[in-house]
């Protein structure tokens, strides 16, 4: 039997969940932002990073190891609504599509519940995405600081070019998180019935099988997620008009430059957070589900 759909826990949960998500995985998303937007190197020269060990070494080695968490402020604040209301849309989504409360939905079904948490986070994932992009990439250079922090950035983006400028790249984040979305929370659930045992409930399974649901769905999630994150992130930290067209005029550059390899830069750095990221946060979710169906039986 399908367990009961609760878009009020979900809410609360998700919101827990995405937590710590950011706190567990933003070292290796700071690496990662840097290897995809770092400058193309002339002929001859070496490039800024030769990898993801390089990028977190030399990082370290000039800014500390707080250096890997720049830029985490704004996700933090951005990712517990953000995670909150992307677990939302997913029940939303189940719900839409369910007969009954306790029809259990097919794997198509359970992809496109998914599908329309990515549609709900787009809202509040876009600004946050480009605040957290520029803080890293700023973090990254050798000149004087231009932001001193998230709410000075948003400050700065908003005199320049109003809420526009603020959401920037969400078409892009569209692109992203939708297909995404639906991978994730698709590949979870099925995982999460093929990994409980006979005549027992998914309330019945031990973290270590929930961690590995998570893991696996996180990397899953960046497999489709990849490509159009590294246009994304050109997209969010390029100068005012250098794209008029947006993230066509991106991906047409990117494939006149550098091929299409480049699309898949910085994937080791996403795989390697990916897993226990995600992880944390299906872990954080189930402890915090569990607690509420404890306390709130009947919500």
């Amino acid at each position: 039997m399908a367990r009961k759909v609760s878009p009020a826990k979900d809410f609360i949960a998700g919101g827990f969940g995405g937590s710590c998500l950011v706190v567990t995985g933003h070292p290796l998303d700071t690496i990662k932002v840097r290897l995809q937007t770092m400058p193309n190197p002339a002929p001859g020269e070496k490039p800024l990073y030769t990898g993801t060990f390089d990028c977190a070494k030399q990082t370290v080695a000039k800014e500390g190891f707080k250096g890997l968490y720049k830029g985490m402020a704004a996700p933090l604040v951005g990712v517990t609504p953000m995670f909150a209301v992307c677990f939302l849309g997913n029940s939303i989504g189940k719900r839409l599509q369910q007969k009954s409360p306790d029809q259990e939905l097919t794997v198509l079904q359970l992809f496109n519940a998914g599908m329309v948490a990515g549609v709900f986070t787009t809202g509040i994932m876009a600004p946050g995405e480009r605040i957290k992009c520029l803080l890293q990439i700023q973090a990254a250079g050798t000149g004087p600081a231009k932001y001193a922090g998230p709410l000075d950035c948003a400050k700065q983006l908003f005199r320049e070019g109003g809420i526009r400028s603020i959401y920037k790249g969400t078409c892009a984040t569209l692109l992203r998180d939708v297909p995404a979305s639906g991978m994730y929370f698709g590949s979870y659930e099925v995982l999460q019935r093929l990994l409980t045992p006979a005549n027992q409930s998914r309330s019945d399974l031990g973290p270590m099988r929930t961690l590995l649901a998570g893991g696996v769905a996180g990397m899953l999630n960046w497999a489709v997620a990849i490509a159009p994150d590294v246009l994304k992130s050109r997209l969010q930290t390029a100068p005012e008009g250098a794209y008029p067209r947006g993230i066509r005029d991106v991906f047409i550059e990117l494939m006149r430059k550098e091929g299409p390899s480049a699309l898949f830069r910085g994937l080791t750095p996403v795989m390697l957070r990916a897993f226990p990221a995600n992880a944390a946060c299906f872990l954080g979710y189930e402890v915090a589900l569990k607690g509420l169906n404890a306390v709130l039986p009947g919500l």
